[in-house]
């Protein structure tokens, strides 16, 4: 079977699953929905392998396989003498190295969740619209990955987007999930409008969406000389981008729906809140990166906002207690490591990252869903404690999860984040504020992570007392997937080996026709030096184990207390807790602005644009009175005026004009009469 022309199907399961579920799944019973959207993303799984297997055996070089459905729009003149472009649209699907790594990262992990959520969700209500979701976000995120041109990438993206709102309001019922809801939404639509205007701007200067004719365009412009470096217009595409990505990924200043989004089920947040959904950015930015190394820029402003975003995220993750949002924020801080990387020119580190990401965040998050059955719904790890021993698969995954996410060494996020810190300081783009900011969210990394495991597993039972009596494991469903992905958080790293350890970066080597630099003069590269990245891997590793350290000494050494943290922290505690009271300074700023924008306006509305129609419209009323006045009492009165004074002086006539013929005779006869009389007796 040949499965490189088959890409096109990867997609279609999970939208049959969806079909069939979303029309039918109410009657059908929680087994067969079960069945029906695991078995549709297993089967794009098996497709997506076996394209990927195919596609290894193709030399580095030819490792680009487009289909072509259809032509999907077709819009202007055919012909470019009017100075206009045709706007021509395939219905088409890429496969290359990037997209490679994505569907199996997506299909894989998504069927390992899919699976989780048959047991997660067994006995909540609408259980067949919760799978129609999956399934239909699944079908979005593999044509936002697989579509060979930005308009069927837009396409999937507002589909996840779509998906995102209505899993995270799944709990409609509740305020809080609604809310979150509409909030991810709004703030997903103000990224959109950037990466919309990033899409309109490709076209206009290159005549074409596709990414491979893209791509070929630019490096065409820079041989004929059209094309130059820190060119404004590839900056202005560039950041338009980038605000795209900062809304779906979660960077500074859009990040402030992810947390709220751990409203939805704990499912939905491992599967669109950490593994797929939010490395769209990600995605999008590294697909995009000959537009970006045409703006170099644009790339630091990246890099920057990235190494921000991962710190600032962070150091809110230290304080918070609900298991979920520490998790939430660690995700926005590890996005926040992955478009440092891409800020600073290393793409392949930045998608190594985002795939050994997706292993060890979807397993803390399905671990802290597990938690969470066990505790009946309880999230507050100050209501934890001394669990360990009561759900032992939950807390020996989520434990390796926590060493891969703080990079300890041949556990998969420490290749990841060694890559993507040494090019931080090493690369061209790079500088050692953006790697010092690395090393430092990597020992916050290792401490805040640590502190959920030490307070939700170890030292004093914390839990209710009728709680504790029903805490178990999670049914095989569950754990089993917990299990494969804590695997998966050991040995994804290392497919990216890297040279100071003998290796060969495996994974960086596959994905180079991708990120193929363009035929620009550089800088001149740094000699490596396998020394200095292990000194670099050392120091990151040192600051790692001091977090560890800290953690351990703080809350497992003694339980946890309150107070103790508060003196920790001393005043920042309250600014830490509070999430630096950005989601106010917002509030302030532009949602209750937009509110008061909105009240003036219908204000307006009602009292001067209504008035105007409510003024018009009454004195057209009187006007209508007044000339209805008129028409009664003085054209009408005049004409039954006269009418009444002719009938008064006709009066006298119409006494003899009877209309009767024998009255008439009768007068007749008497005027002869009178007229014979008048001769005979008037004349004697």
């Amino acid at each position: 079977m040949n499965f490189l022309d088959l890409i096109w199907l990867i997609p279609l399961f999970p939208a049959i699953g969806f079909a069939i579920n979303g029309l039918f799944g109410k009657r059908m019973s929680k087994t067969a929905v079960g069945v029906l959207a695991c078995g549709a993303v297993l089967i794009s799984f098996i497709f997506a392998a076996g394209a990927v297997a195919q596609l290894l055996q193709l030399e580095p070089e030819h490792r680009s396989h487009t289909v072509k459905l259809y032509e999907w729009m077709n819009a202007g003149p055919a012909h470019t003498k009017s100075g206009l472009a045709r706007f021509s649209v395939d219905w088409g699907f890429l496969l290359d190295p990037l997209s490679a790594v994505m569907i199996l990262v997506v299909t894989g992990i998504g069927f390992l969740i899919h699976v989780y959520s048959i047991g997660y969700m067994h006995e909540e209500d609408g259980f067949y619209r919760f799978f129609a979701y999956l399934n239909l976000f699944m079908f979005s995120m593999l044509m936002l990955v697989l579509g060979n041109n930005y308009l069927m990438m837009f396409v999937g993206w507002e589909g996840v987007g779509l998906c995102s709102y209505l899993l995270i309001g799944y709990y409609f019922h509740k305020k809080s999930a609604g809310d979150a809801a509409k909030k991810a939404f709004v703030v997903n639509r103000v990224g959109d409008w950037g990466f919309s205007i990033g899409i309109m701007l490709i076209f206009a200067t290159f005549g074409t969406l596709e990414f491979t004719r893209v791509g070929e365009a630019v490096r065409e412009g820079i041989t004929a000389g059209r094309f130059h470096v820190s060119d404004p217009l590839f900056i202005g595409i560039a950041l338009a981008l980038f605000i795209g990505a900062t809304g779906k990924s979660a960077q500074i200043p859009l990040y402030t729906w992810l947390p709220d989004a751990m409203e939805g089920p704990t499912p939905v947040s491992a599967l669109i809140h950490a593994a797929t959904m939010v490395t769209a950015g990600v995605y999008m930015v590294a697909r995009s990166n000959f537009i970006y190394q045409m703006a170099p820029q644009a790339m630091t402003v990246v890099a920057v906002t990235g190494a921000l975003t991962a710190l600032f995220a962070a150091s809110i993750g230290l304080v918070q207690n609900d298991i979920k949002r520490v998790l939430a924020y660690s995700t926005v801080s590890q996005l926040g490591y992955m478009f440092l990387a891409l800020g600073v020119g290393a793409f392949a580190a930045g998608i190594f990252h985002l795939m050994t990401h997706a292993f060890f965040k979807a397993l803390l998050f399905l671990g802290s869903g597990s938690v969470i059955h066990a505790m009946h719904h309880e999230q507050d790890m100050r209501r934890m404690g001394a669990l360990k021993d009561k759900i032992k698969t939950t807390h020996w995954t989520m434990f390796v999860g926590a060493l891969a996410i703080a990079g300890t060494p041949l556990f998969a996020g420490f290749f990841s984040k060694d890559e993507i810190l040494w090019k931080a300081f090493s690369s061209n783009q790079g500088h050692v504020l953006l790697w010092v900011i690395g090393v430092t969210v990597a020992g916050m990394t290792a401490f805040y992570m640590f502190r959920l495991i030490f307070m939700t597993f170890y030292g004093e039972s914390r839990v209710d007392h009728h709680t504790e009596q029903h805490i178990h494991e999670s049914p095989k469903s569950m754990t089993v997937p917990l299990i494969v992905l804590a695997i998966g958080s050991v040995v994804a790293g290392y497919v990216g080996i890297p040279a100071w350890m003998g290796g060969s970066n495996a994974f960086e080597h596959f994905l180079e026709p991708v990120f193929e630099p363009l035929p620009i003069p550089h800088a001149a590269e740094t000699n490596y030096s396998p020394a200095a990245e292990f000194g670099m891997a050392a120091v990151s590793v040192a600051i790692a184990f001091i977090g560890f350290g800290l953690a351990y000494s703080k809350y497992c050494r003694r339980s946890w207390e309150e107070q103790r943290e508060k003196a920790l922290y001393g005043p920042v505690y309250p600014v830490l807790l509070n999430k630096y009271n950005v989601d106010e300074l917002y509030d302030a700023l532009f949602v209750n602005r937009a509110k008061d924008a909105g009240i003036g306006m219908w204000r307006f509305d009602a009292r001067v644009v209504d008035g105007l129609v409510n003024g018009s419209a009454a004195v057209t009323v009187w006007s209508a009175i007044g000339s209805g006045w008129w028409d009664r009492w003085i054209v009408d009165g005049l004409v039954r005026f006269i009418g009444g004074f002719i009938k008064t002086v006709s009066w006298p006539i119409r006494l003899i004009q009877t209309g009767y013929v024998q009255n008439y005779a009768l007068v007749m006869i008497l005027g002869v009469l009178i007229f014979i009389g008048y001769v005979l007796w008037g004349h004697p």
